[in-house]
């Protein structure tokens, strides 16, 4: 192929010196046409399992289509890069082509547990023509992956039958037009929350052209030649090459995006290629300078502009960045030389093209790793079009329980004032007028309207970053495709203040405090590890245990988990099912027992990883849900953890009542707590009502609020929602509520002591750089229709367990908490 190019080039090089052909030599068959197609390669790296629920043969389903029509793609190329290390028992059959919907299907492999990781290495190429079309095109093209499924029991002479007619969840893709134009990226295929997995894959773009050739002709020796073909340019078909100009413009934009990109990627993964042959070849000066002399009549005005691009350009940058898609200097040739140099320009292509194939066969893992890197920073961008980020600076207390009352006023009165309104309400409001804008500027965008001043600055930046990555990247329509379903979080970033004594009068620094115990040493006394060489390189243990609320499952919280795995695979979770079918009675006994789950999972994993390559370090994280941050909480509290609480990392509460149900505003709740109390006796019940004890001060809620239960979390976030009106919004945030800044009774004391003890663990020294971010999760239920569950705000309790939007927002947006 090099050879063949480098033929070509000199043909065209040696222009003013080409052999005549006489009547009796043999033309070459010329081009007549060059006809574009974009070429779409999809990497299939491995299909992990996350979360399926059933065993039985998968195979992934592999469509493409325009997205003005039902013109599709065809699959051109399939390429094996390895064997899938598949057992003879766990694969049937090979990957196929259905040339009925021209679609591609993996190869079928079966599925027995959870995380299991199923090499794929196939790249399937599609080409999409661009006959009949614009070129460029202004179209985008949409991927279709369906996963197909069929049972184990299935008979191997029927699967594929069976396969091909069981679509069970599907995942789309939008590639706009610019990005059909060049591209490399990392696309993960996650189906839906029922279908838990992980298709690792990226998609690799550029514009081709495929010749359609003439028949074989005689030429006149005394007509101008380039390379055989006829140059002379009439003068009616001068202003009757714009067609012609557009393509050659755009075949070299292709050929620079896919030069300049497989540069960037062999840099980014430290894997040269040498270009050294091909770009002393690729000079746009010997393409076109020799052509522009072919007619006589334009020779001179022509060569003076080639002069002056030349100069302009100077003697510094190499001839290839000359800009000859905009001096004019193309619509100067005829349609047989643009015929010509797109097929030319064509040719370089395709050598690129097949030289960053077979580049990537070599790298396939690398490249991956680092496209993912990059879709992951997009994403970020990309997401928090849907997130409203504020910093609040922690108050340093709000009133001690021991102050005098002329003190407890002010403080009361100073509340008050910025409590006038319901917090919950004015979240509500806030988020939603942000989801209208978000609407209107997607309508204004399509329309080519200026966005106008009632949008906020912030937020039209923000948009206008989306869009500059959205016309270049692979769009996710799981994402995009209603707006107005994605949750709005509203973010706020709580900077921490000086810890208040016991006073509430005086503060202390970090000398007061004791220091934390090394951990290393901690390691060594729960259990024993390897030498310092092997702990120096051994493996960094990452715990995350999930515990779910109310009469629960212990798999209610695994989208969040899953979406966790995507940021770390690494790490190890504990799907807590110690108080399953058992969270009716006292707290303590929950916390005790998931206390103990705990303690045996982390010294199983410590054992294991001591025994392999030795244990760095641990980082022990909790994700509840409900309740279950109240059974997190006591379990912490327990002092069969205490050698463990220097292990504790991120802690992730979704709606969790830390300060009880003492003012709650919802009276049909309230109402189904009280029938709950009296005929089923529900201890949990009473606990978070405060009616487990006449006194308050010696209430389950008030002594777990005094204990260190938050303090050696490093990281802590904690999740509400204003349509959640199964956890009061002040309890579940931590925060003051309005009801108690107008009690001037005991209750409304106990409740303040309970808050600032609770704040006071979070601004405790123990840990140097503590995140402490509350996140308003503000989902759109207007999906859910009028009915009981929305009246009473239960739909939105339940729809944290049951989408993971929010949870992506926020992971993504903060990975490194994830980590």
């Amino acid at each position: 192929m090099l050879r063949r190019l480098r033929w070509l080039i000199d043909l065209i090089q040696r222009n003013s010196s080409v052999k005549r052909l006489t009547d009796a030599e043999l033309q070459p068959v010329r081009p007549a046409m060059v006809d574009p197609l974009h070429e779409v390669a999809i990497y299939i790296h491995r299909f992990h399992n996350l979360d399926l629920f059933h065993q039985g043969w998968y195979q992934i389903k592999i469509t493409m289509r325009w997205e003005d029509d039902s013109s599709v793609g065809i699959p051109a190329r399939v390429v094996q890069y390895e064997a899938p290390n598949l057992g003879s028992d766990d694969s049937y059959g090979v990957w196929r082509i259905d040339d009925t919907d021209n679609s591609f299907s993996t190869q079928p492999f079966k599925i027995r547990y959870a995380r299991q990781d199923v090499p794929l290495s196939v790249l399937v190429a599609f080409n999409l023509s661009l006959s009949n079309r614009e070129v460029p095109s202004k179209c985008g093209v949409i991927i279709k992956f369906e996963l197909m499924y069929a049972s184990l029991l299935e008979k191997e002479s029927e699967l594929q039958a069976s396969l091909s007619t069981s679509s069970v969840a599907v995942h789309e893709f939008r590639i706009p037009s610019k990005a059909l134009m060049g591209l490399h990226s990392y696309c993960p295929v996650l189906f839906d929350a029922f279908h838990a997995v992980v298709v690792d894959i990226s998609i690799h773009i550029s514009l081709l052209r495929s010749v359609l050739y003439s028949s074989r002709k005689q030429v006149s020796s005394s007509s101008r030649k380039a390379d055989n073909i006829d140059v002379r340019i009439p003068e009616k078909s001068k202003n009757k090459v714009e067609k012609e100009v557009l393509l050659v413009k755009t075949l070299l934009t292709a050929r620079d995006i896919l030069f300049e990109e497989t540069q960037k990627l062999s840099k980014a993964i430290d894997r040269s290629i040498d270009f050294t042959d091909f770009i002393s070849e690729l000079d746009d000066t010997k393409l076109f300078g020799p052509l522009l002399g072919a007619d006589a009549a334009s020779t001179n005005s022509d060569a003076q502009r080639l002069e002056l691009a030349i100069s302009q350009n100077g003697p510094e940058k190499p001839s290839i960045f000359l800009d000859f898609r905009s001096n004019g200097l193309l619509q100067s040739l005829s349609k047989d030389v643009l015929i010509h140099s797109a097929y030319t320009i064509g040719n370089q292509i395709h050598y690129l093209w097949n030289t960053f194939l077979n580049f990537h066969r070599s790298n396939k893992t690398r490249i991956i790793e680092y496209l993912r890197d990059s879709w992951a920073n997009d994403r970020k961008t990309e997401w928090s079009i849907w997130m409203v980020h504020s910093k609040v600076e922690m108050p340093h207390h709000f009133i001690s329980s021991r102050g005098d009352e002329d003190g407890g006023l002010l403080g009361k009165v100073s509340v008050l004032r910025k409590l006038i309104d319901d917090p919950a309400q004015t979240s509500a409001t806030r988020a939603e007028l942000h989801r209208r804008s978000i609407a209107q500027m997607r309508v204004s965008c399509s329309s080519g309207i200026q966005f106008d001043s009632l949008f906020h600055d912030n937020l039209q930046l923000i948009y206008d970053d989306v869009l500059q990555i959205n016309s270049r990247s692979i769009q996710d329509l799981q994402m995009f495709g209603d707006p107005l379903s994605v949750p709005v979080v509203l973010v706020e970033r709580v900077i921490n203040a000086p810890r208040r004594t016991c006073s509430g009068n005086s503060y202390f620094g970090h000398t007061d405090q004791k220091a934390p115990t090394n951990l290393l040493t901690e390691l060594k006394t729960v259990n024993k590890l390897p030498g310092p060489d092997q702990r120096l390189n051994g493996r960094e243990l990452k715990i995350v245990v999930f515990v779910h609320g109310f009469q629960g499952h212990h798999l209610d919280l695994r989208l969040v988990r899953n979406q966790w795995l995507l940021i770390d695979p690494e790490v190890e979770f504990l799907m807590s099912e110690a108080n399953e079918d058992k969270t009716s009675g006292d707290f303590r006994e929950m916390g005790n027992r998931l206390a103990k789950e705990v303690v045996s999972f982390v010294k199983k994993k410590m054992d294991r990883a001591s025994r392999s390559r030795g244990l760095r370090c641990i980082k022990l994280s909790f994700v509840g849900h409900s309740i279950g941050n109240v059974i997190i909480r006591t379990a912490l509290a327990d002092s069969i953890m205490e050698p463990y609480l220097r292990f504790l990392y991120t802690y992730v509460s979704v709606s969790g009542p830390h300060l009880g149900y003492l003012y709650s505003s919802n009276s049909l709740f309230n109402s189904g707590l009280w029938l709950l109390k009296k005929l089923k006796s529900t201890q949990c019940i009473h606990q978070l009502t405060f009616t487990d004890d006449a006194d308050l001060e010696n209430t389950f809620f008030f002594k777990l609020c005094k204990q260190k239960t938050l303090e050696y979390f490093k990281n802590i976030i904690l999740l509400s929602s204003p349509q959640d009106g199964y956890v009061p919004y002040h309890s579940a945030r931590i925060e003051v509520s309005p009801a108690s800044s107008m009690d001037f009774s005991k209750k409304g004391k106990v409740f303040l002591e309970m808050l600032n003890n609770c704040l006071d663990q979070i601004r405790s020294p123990s840990v140097a750089h503590r995140a402490f971010i509350r996140c308003d999760v503000n989902f759109n239920m207007s999906s859910h229709g009028v009915n009981l569950n929305t009246f009473i705000g239960r739909a939105a309790h339940i729809e944290f367990l049951e989408t993971d939007i929010f949870a992506k927002l926020i992971m993504w947006a903060f990975p490194e908490l994830f980590r």
